[in-house]
């Protein structure tokens, strides 16, 4: 995997899971279906995550950029 610009390794998360965590603490993990230069993403089968465990089921979210501190693969 080439990157050489941080988007290159969002775009390369593409229809793979990530965890996403807000500002205010909260943690998503779902399938990034799109993002754009501000980061924000839109993301599909999300889990709100909780202590380590599924809170509650969403479906679509989108996410603001300014709100996301952090993106990392998903544990599978």
């Amino acid at each position: 995997m080439d990157v050489s610009r941080p988007l290159d390794l969002l775009n390369s998360s593409k229809d793979r899971r990530i965890m996403v965590e807000l500002k205010n603490g909260r943690q998503f993990m779902g399938r990034l279906l799109a993002f754009d230069i501000h980061i924000n993403v839109a993301l599909d089968d999300v889990e709100e995550i909780a202590e380590g465990a599924t809170k509650r089921r969403i479906g679509k979210a989108f996410l603001r950029g300014d709100t996301i501190i952090l993106i990392s693969p998903a544990e599978e």
